[in-house]
């Protein structure tokens, strides 16, 4: 069986300034930092001592922080890919919150969603989100390796889960998975029909006490 364990980083110095992410290069927090950990020895013992174990990451510092713990236990090098990244706000990131949320246009109910502008200069549609996110996911899952981590961002976790499914990336302008800052989530392909599962989504059973999600219209993606 291939596993595949999604983590979305832990706690960073934007949640707690309330300042939006995105490509805005926070750093964990200490909270975040002893989280790192705890996600690190959650994978060390659900993945078979001697297993073969591929590492990659984002290469923001939040997510490079995390990867690093994982990487001292499984003493294995990240791959770093900046198509990983959670979607670029463009001149929201960094700023208050409540720049973003007065300046935000969402997205129709019906209509346009993938190409929909949200009224900041310089931010990604969900288009070129989502593309970029299934051109490292087509890379990461044409190795053979049959256990891998993928550390990423709370937004790009969906895009990461849906190419998983093989859902077509024109067909992902509803799609959302949620998961919390600091959660694994597990996703298996058998051998024999090489269905793909979503066995865990958003797991934070390794966490005491798990680390609160940012709360807002659009919080789910700006880890």
């Amino acid at each position: 069986m291939r596993t595949l364990y999604v983590v979305t980083h832990p706690e960073a110095t934007h949640h707690v300034e309330g300042v939006v992410g995105g490509w805005h290069d926070s750093r964990l927090t200490p909270a975040g930092v002893r989280a790192a950990g705890a996600i690190a020895r959650a994978l060390r013992s659900r993945i078979p001592a001697g297993a073969e174990v591929e590492l990659f990451s984002s290469d923001l510092r939040r997510t490079m922080r995390t990867a690093e713990e994982a990487a001292r236990l499984f003493g294995v090098e990240p791959v770093v890919d900046r198509r990983l990244r959670e979607k670029s706000y463009g001149e929201a990131e960094g700023r208050p919150q409540a720049w973003l949320d007065e300046r935000f246009v969402r997205p129709p109910a019906v209509g346009e969603r993938m190409e929909h502008d949200e009224g900041v200069r310089g931010a990604e549609t969900k288009a070129a989100w989502a593309r970029r996110v299934y051109a490292a996911m087509d890379e990461i899952l044409r190795s053979p390796v049959r256990h891998q981590i993928v550390v990423t961002h709370g937004g790009s976790l969906t895009f990461v889960v849906a190419s998983w499914i093989r859902m077509p990336v024109e067909s992902a302008d509803y799609v959302s998975f949620r998961a919390p800052s600091g959660s694994i989530t597990t996703l298996h392909e058998d051998d024999f029909f090489h269905n793909r599962q979503v066995a865990a989504l958003g797991d934070t059973s390794h966490l005491a006490p798990a680390p609160g999600s940012v709360s807002g219209p659009v919080s789910a993606d700006r880890s």
